[in-house]
């Protein structure tokens, strides 16, 4: 082999090694890092118009799950398991019918869940942010999607765990009829429900 041929394997043995080692150079700094959603600071809260006068409000409590979050590549992933029997409404005969077979039934549907299948991000300048959530909320044995709409979303080193934490706020208003929830639409409880759901996840 001449000395150009030489020089010239060389050379693209140097680019290759080059390009490949910031092709691995970016995929470790694009990976996701994962976070477990914390029970203690995460819930999901419901408010339903009732008869057109006041508002019904609730929660559900205890919330698990995991979130996988990358604000370099703007992607995102979130899984919740939310357990039914944990509803409160601060009247415990309104919380005993809302767990009966006529509304959440409890015994036969204890779990609801969320599973994103989308997250979009705004940009304004130099700042990018979560804005919304698209997902598929699994209720009372249906499955239907929903788009959840961040109102404040954020992550930072929490002093006391001394580890990455990020949360935030979101919410949407959901047809209560097409998860088989329908009990008196009829008499002026209206279909539509608003959730508000908070959620906060430590590093794993």
């Amino acid at each position: 082999m001449n000395q150009l041929s030489l020089s010239t394997v060389i050379l693209f043995s140097q680019n290759t090694i080059m390009a490949l080692c910031i092709s691995l150079l970016g995929i470790a700094s694009s990976q996701a890092v994962t976070y477990d959603i914390d029970p203690t600071h995460t819930n999901v809260r419901f408010a339903i118009d009732h008869f057109n006068t006041s508002t019904n409000t609730g929660g559900f409590y205890n919330v698990t799950g995991q979130l996988d979050y990358d604000p370099a590549a703007k992607t995102g992933d979130i899984s919740l398991v939310i357990p039914l029997n944990s509803l409160n409404t601060g009247d415990t005969a309104f919380d005993i019918a809302l767990k009966s077979a006529d509304f959440f039934d409890v015994d036969q549907f204890p779990l609801a869940q969320f599973k994103s299948t989308k997250w979009h991000f705004l940009t304004e300048g130099d700042k990018t942010s979560v804005s919304k959530v698209d997902g598929m909320l699994t209720l009372h044995g249906k499955t239907n999607p929903i788009t959840l709409t961040a109102t404040k979303f954020n992550c930072y080193l929490n002093p006391i765990l001394k580890k990455p934490v990020c949360g935030g706020d979101f919410t949407t208003t959901i047809d209560r009829t097409k998860w088989g929830i329908s009990k008196y639409t009829l008499l002026g409880i209206t279909e539509k429900v608003q959730l508000n759901i908070q959620i906060e996840a430590a590093k794993r």
